[in-house]
């Protein structure tokens, strides 16, 4: 059999990991092209003045996915990073002197719980029941699903159980049907933030990631998350995938509804017999193939319901920091207009919710001795008009409430400050209307909803990543990689 040459575009974690899983297979060569000088996609890191700082995602839920994904390959997540529990988890804040540490201990949170509502506890294990049920088929069945043909879901078993996936409820009623305190229902909605939309707009079905928060805990990578990245991209290369970093792709040559070539912007021409891309589905759709060939309508992408961008903050400080966990999450100022502004009315917001993450608390390699690395995100609506004068804006807002609820001062002792937002975003990613988390998971949005892994005009050119299914964040991208190498392999007798 001729050895087939696949070209995977963009080294973020799904198309690491749809490169993997290809290079894997016998005959076939792959060579994976990164615009940037180095992989990750948004989860690149960089060091400035002795600070190591993760530049995207922060989280590390659902430990069993990473497992699975390394154990296909023979392999282990300590075969490359060292994984520390947090406990606490994560601290949520309220105000001033109102600071809840989500303890990772379950019978220490369900006594925290019980000690705010009477009752919470018992609920509590109602509710994590059926999220367990939920995590265990939408993680390990569901997303594995290409979701191309309404007949991957026609079996007799998960149409009976349509109900108990709570498809058709919101989060926000699930929710208030076990728990009545808005602290709790806060804490419990906190999760489905992740996906892109609030909890009145994200299928109940999502529970399962209060599951993955709540029984699986939160985890960090000794020296940043970025140790994931290193370790996929030693895999990849260990199977054989060629890493080219300052490969930016201009074009897809396409000759009779076949993906023949990859140009570059150097202008250097790349042979593929397949191709997946990895990059912004909507960049790669509209910009990167010839006209005619495009999946998806302009006017169909400015109706899609985007997940946030964010305004970042990577901050130095030159001493240690009190009353601050290793994740912060700020819930000092009412949910609700900021969320429309983020959903419904792009705007900047008046009282922007954000998160402040503290690595150096729990790894010194990040920070210099006796310093903090400080990272501060405040999610926005994509689409907005960023600049320096709006970015200082909104650094003062927060570093005020920020001192304030943390009663110490910060920003004279900052060392080292760089922020990133929407043309950040575009610039570095092409990234749809500066967005930071793909499509939202809203329900007209989810599985068979999604923009396709396949193209439908170019036989051999398929899609990966968080603006296709199974939709955003760092373990559904993972997974993604895998089941976009699964049809790869299907459809061309790999």
């Amino acid at each position: 059999m001729p050895q087939k040459h696949i070209v995977v575009i963009g080294s973020g974690f799904a198309g690491l990991s749809a490169a993997t899983h290809l290079a894997d297979r016998p005959g076939c060569k792959v060579t994976l092209l990164e615009k940037n000088d180095s992989p990750g996609g948004r989860a690149r890191k960089f060091q400035a003045e002795g600070f190591t700082f993760d530049m995207g995602p922060s989280w590390y839920w659902m430990p069993d996915v990473f497992e699975r994904y390394f154990a296909r390959f023979g392999k282990k997540p300590s075969d490359y990073y060292e994984l520390i529990r947090l406990d606490p988890s994560y601290s949520v804040i309220f105000g001033e002197g109102e600071i809840l540490d989500i303890p990772a201990d379950l019978g220490q949170f369900k006594a925290m719980l019980e000690e705010i509502e009477p009752g919470a506890a018992e609920q509590l294990d109602r509710f994590l029941a059926q999220a367990k049920y939920k995590y265990q088929v939408g993680i390990h069945d569901l997303v594995h699903r290409p979701s191309r043909s309404v007949f991957e879901f026609a079996s007799p078993s998960l149409l009976m159980d349509v109900m108990r996936l709570d498809i058709f409820q919101s989060m926000a009623k699930h929710i208030r049907r076990f728990f009545s305190h808005e602290k709790i229902i806060r804490i419990m909605e906190f999760p489905v933030l992740f996906l892109g939309e609030t909890a009145e707009n994200i299928p109940a079905l999502y529970s399962l990631m209060n599951y993955a928060d709540i029984a699986l805990g939160t985890w960090y990578p000794k020296k940043g998350m970025h140790e994931i990245i290193r370790g996929m991209v030693t895999l990849a290369e260990e199977k054989g995938v060629d890493i080219r970093y300052g490969a930016e792709a201009e074009k897809i040559e396409v000759t009779d509804g076949q993906a023949k070539s990859i140009r570059l912007k150097s202008g250097e021409l790349i042979d593929a017999d397949v191709v997946v891309a990895g990059a912004d589905y909507h960049h790669v759709d509209r910009v990167l193939l010839p006209r005619g060939y495009s999946n998806y309508s302009g006017k169909y992408w400015d109706q899609r319901v985007l997940a946030p961008s964010s305004l970042l903050f990577y901050l130095g400080v030159g001493k240690r920091l009190k009353n601050l966990r290793h994740h912060n999450l700020f819930f000092d100022e009412q949910l609700g207009p900021h969320a429309d502004a983020i959903y419904k009315n792009p705007r900047w917001p008046e009282k922007p919710l954000f998160y402040a993450s503290v690595p150096s608390i729990t790894d010194p390699t990040v920070a210099p001795e006796g310093m903090e690395n400080l990272f501060l995100l405040i999610p926005l609506a994509p689409d907005l008009q960023d600049s320096v004068e709006m970015r200082e804006k909104y650094y003062e807002i927060i570093m005020d409430r920020l001192e304030k609820v943390t009663g110490q001062d910060i920003r004279s002792h900052v060392v080292y400050k760089r922020s990133y937002a929407h043309s950040d975003f575009k610039s570095d990613y092409h990234a749809f209307k500066g967005n930071a988390y793909g499509l939202a998971n809203t329900l007209a949005q989810t599985a068979l909803l999604k923009p396709s892994l396949k193209n439908k005009k170019v036989r051999n050119l398929y899609y990966t990543g968080q603006l296709t299914v199974p939709g955003p964040g760092v373990p559904p991208s993972l997974i993604s990689g895998e089941v976009v190498g699964g049809v790869v392999m299907k459809e061309h007798d790999l």
